[in-house]
């Protein structure tokens, strides 16, 4: 089927149970699959490892703080793109959301403005995730990790991090600056001492 590939897995957090059945209608009619519905921070880890979605839209529901621990587990579980739903312009919010790693945010207006706005995303991710495929995206982002972790003494969470700052500072895509790191690794990698080197 031609259409295939612009079909994503979805996946929804929202405090609000009308509104998160509202986006999940949306993003059904605009043709993808809603793999999952979440209300609370702590059922992201087991969803995503069972769903493995390739895009999560949150809601901003009556405590931004909320969301951001949504946004935050969801960009360091699911390793996918998070879209925030916001009901208002909150510049504060917008910006901590961006902070966390939020690949772009929609304002939940009237439905058709919902619709419109979410078919704009999701299709920019579909176009994206077809170039690189989801499958190899994540492989490499890992790898990366893996390369700072050991270079660096660091946490996953913590290489994770410095990956996202640093895509975000050079104005260049995660998985780009993932590429970057595991190209050029072997470039970098100390040299045996002297006395190590075989005889």
């Amino acid at each position: 089927m031609a259409d295939e590939p612009d079909r994503l897995r979805v996946l929804l957090a929202d405090q609000k149970a009308n509104r998160l059945e509202e986006i999940a209608e949306v993003v059904a009619e605009l043709g993808h699959t809603v793999v999952a519905r979440l209300f609370n921070v702590a059922d992201v880890a087991e969803a995503t490892r069972r769903e493995l979605p390739d895009v999560a839209i949150v809601g901003l529901g009556e405590n931004n703080q909320h969301a951001l621990e949504l946004i935050s587990e969801l960009v360091k579980k699911a390793a996918c793109p998070v879209i925030a739903d916001i009901a208002t312009e909150d510049d504060e919010f917008i910006d901590n959301a961006a902070k966390r790693g939020i690949f772009a945010y929609v304002q939940h207006g009237s439905r058709s403005e919902l619709a419109h706005a979410l078919d704009i995303v999701l299709r920019r991710y579909a176009e994206f995730s077809r170039i690189h495929g989801a499958l190899g995206r994540r492989a490499i982002i890992e790898q990366a990790k893996g390369i700072l972790m050991e270079r660096h003494g660091i946490s996953a969470e913590d290489a994770f991090a410095d990956l996202r700052n640093r895509a975000r500072n050079t104005n260049t895509t995660l998985l780009g600056v993932a590429e970057a790191v595991v190209t050029s690794y072997p470039l970098f990698r100390t040299a045996p001492h002297p006395e190590e080197a075989p005889g």
